[in-house]
């Protein structure tokens, strides 16, 4: 009789925890909100797919992405419309707040979303692929690449070797009309936005079917898209977002951490931290902190380059720039410490082979860093040539010339105090107990001394 009431409690029990509305996080309804705000990069990447990635387990209504971005890595934001078009969960674009811009990769990003909107005082545009990977940019240097590039025109108007830069346009042509067709918006002002580097403001996005709507804050933006039909990996659903309670998704440590050392400029400072830091710990065995954190340092700094395009010709010239700056430090010449600043600037330069907004060596960071390894380098190449031209201060050769103490002689041999020491030792003159003498030689544990003579006696009385 009692088993049979527990068994019914229990089955009451299971029956409850099934049926009951309360019975997971993931019944509550909710929209979801992530801020893309700067660059677009790994760390973006990384975040929105994530915020996807709760979105699914907690089976929320919507996700808001709200952009700011004036553009980043191509590789990124294709990942991150991949995330997009996969995502059982619907996607609401959202530039904002006023004043912010969805440029460059932020316009493919928003033509990827399932609902696309913006704020009053947002634009959108500019998307215009810009590959480069090669030296960065001096001040005033890019009207002389306008006037090269209008000298260098031939057939058609397009600049003589362009052909690599002509199939990355044509390339994301092809992809902001593919997303454009998906959603239903402007591909025509896509292409024109990819060819002529176009922008729009808020209204005017409206105006040519660029965005769904124009949404003051994120309450309007849920109202505006409830009763929406969109196309959801394939299926139809209709949004229901009306009244929905919005939760910020706020990114982790390691993402910000990572949208941190990312940085290429951060990057290389951090390897150069780490390989000075190593080279000082082998050079000062056992203050352990140098190598702990140049190892840290440096372990961070290629785990950051891991997630950039980088040339890894660019990476193996820094690196051989910096081996010989350390050989020139201690081995003093003229010929290596300028053809390690010769490739550590090359390398730098070269470093990235595709950069965007955000994600470009600097030369403010590359000029200081380069003259700061030549001057580590000189500084103790200085140290190195002083110490070989002073004379020996420890071992054999540091003893002759020193003064010593008879203690107790026979014949010609006895025993001296030198250094604080007793030691054996031996002369090839008469001596006697009480004479002045200092060292000459010493081989075997035995001194050579001889007799000081009168005059340097009397300087030292």
């Amino acid at each position: 009789m009692t088993f049979a009431r527990v068994a019914l409690l229990a089955a009451a029990f299971v029956a409850v925890a099934v049926f009951s509305p309360f019975s997971s996080a993931g019944s509550e309804r909710v929209a979801l909100s992530v801020a893309i705000d700067g660059a677009i990069g790994p760390a973006s990447s990384r975040q929105l797919e994530e915020a996807l990635d709760v979105a699914a387990k907690r089976d929320a209504e919507v996700v808001i992405l709200q952009i700011d971005t004036p553009g980043g890595l191509v590789t990124s934001m294709r990942e991150m419309i991949a995330d997009i078009l996969a995502s059982p969960v619907p996607v609401i674009g959202y530039v904002a707040p006023a004043g912010g811009h969805a440029a460059s990769a932020g316009t493919y990003i928003l033509y990827a979303t399932h609902v696309a909107a913006m704020a009053p005082g947002t634009n959108l545009g500019a998307a215009t692929p810009v590959e480069i990977g090669g030296l960065p940019s001096l001040p005033g240097g890019e009207k002389d690449d306008q006037k090269s590039q209008g000298d260098q025109k031939g057939q058609g108007g397009r600049p003589a070797g362009d052909a690599m830069m002509a199939k990355v346009t044509n390339d994301a042509v092809a992809l902001i009309r593919s997303l454009a067709e998906l959603r239903g918006r402007n591909g025509d002002w896509g292409e024109k936005a990819v060819r002529e580097a176009a922008s729009l403001s808020a209204n005017a996005a409206l105006q040519e079917h660029v965005i769904d709507f124009v949404a003051h804050d994120t309450t309007e933006l849920l109202q505006l898209a409830n009763g929406r039909t969109v196309d959801v990996a394939g299926k139809k659903v209709v949004l229901a977002t009306k009244g929905l309670p919005v939760e910020t998704l706020e990114p982790g440590w390691f993402i910000r951490l990572l949208a941190v050392i990312t940085d290429p400029n951060v990057a290389v400072i951090l390897m150069l931290a780490g390989v000075y830091g190593i080279v000082f710990e082998f050079t000062s065995p056992g203050a352990v902190a140098p190598g702990v954190i140049g190892t840290v340092c440096l372990v961070l700094g290629l785990y950051a380059l891991d997630f950039l395009p980088i040339n890894y010709a660019g990476l193996a010239l820094m690196l051989l720039g910096i081996a010989f700056l350390v050989v020139e430090a201690f081995n003093p010449t003229v010929v290596l410490g300028l053809g390690g600043v010769a490739a550590f600037l090359f390398g730098a330069a070269m470093l990235m082979r595709i950069e965007g907004p955000g994600f470009a060596m600097s030369w403010a960071v590359i000029g200081p860093a380069a003259a700061l390894t030549l001057g580590l380098a000189l500084l103790t190449g200085s140290y190195v040539w002083a110490a070989r031209k002073n004379p020996p201060r420890v071992g054999g050769e540091a003893m002759r010339g020193q003064p010593a103490e008879i203690l107790d002689w026979q014949g010609a041999e006895g025993h001296v105090l030198a250094l604080g020491e007793r030691w054996r030792a031996k002369a090839d003159e008469p001596i006697a107990a009480g004479d002045s003498v200092e060292i000459t030689d010493i081989s075997d544990l035995v001194l050579t001394v001889r007799r000081r003579d009168a005059a340097r006696n009397g300087a030292t009385q």
